[in-house]
């Protein structure tokens, strides 16, 4: 627990009090979710190393992307944004959690097969090309993550959902949510 400026305790894992800025809010979710990231990182790395001989260093680069976006899903869902979207259906969640965070798994492991065909090192030293991989793909699956998977309230239609996945952020020089 810490202490607001007014002395009343917070949860330090609960929603953000009114006092909070909206970007401070941000900034606090997308650090939880750089940590869970970096957790991921080590599920990523483990996987990987105890299937490479086993399968082979590109199929088990495959299986360990997804164990740990499973993982990464289940921390996020409990930690990042304890609260949000708990109105999905836990399966229906963690498929649109693979779903929204495609373009981050194309950035991750496209950076990951690029460093291994390019830097010998990485080959020899898979957790290189996977932490780059990582990096790359971290802040479109926290912005689609966001939008799309852990939303505070459901989309009433299918336009509300592809409107929040593809909505502009205002700004006092762009008022208006339209480009």
């Amino acid at each position: 627990m810490t202490r607001s400026p007014s002395s009343a305790p917070i949860q330090s894992d609960a929603p953000a009090p009114a006092s909070v800025s909206p970007p401070r809010a941000k900034l606090i979710r997308l650090l939880k979710f750089g940590t869970v990231g970096g957790l991921g990182l080590v599920w990523d790395s483990g996987t990987l190393y105890a299937l490479r001989p086993l399968i082979g260093l590109t199929a088990a680069t495959l299986v360990a992307y997804f164990v740990a976006a499973t993982i990464n899903w289940m921390l996020n869902r409990l930690w990042t944004f304890k609260g949000a979207g708990q109105h999905d259906h836990p399966v229906l969640q963690w498929l649109r959690f693979l779903l929204a965070n495609s373009l981050g798994f194309l950035l991750n492991r496209g950076t990951v097969y690029t460093l291994f065909y390019t830097v010998p090192l990485c080959v020899t030293y898979p957790v290189l090309a996977l932490a780059a991989g990582s990096l790359a793909g971290m802040f479109a699956n926290f912005n689609l993550s966001q939008k799309m998977v852990f939303r505070e309230k459901p989309p009433t239609s299918v336009e509300d959902l592809a409107e929040s996945a593809i909505a502009f952020p205002t700004s006092p020089k762009n008022p208006s949510p339209e480009p």
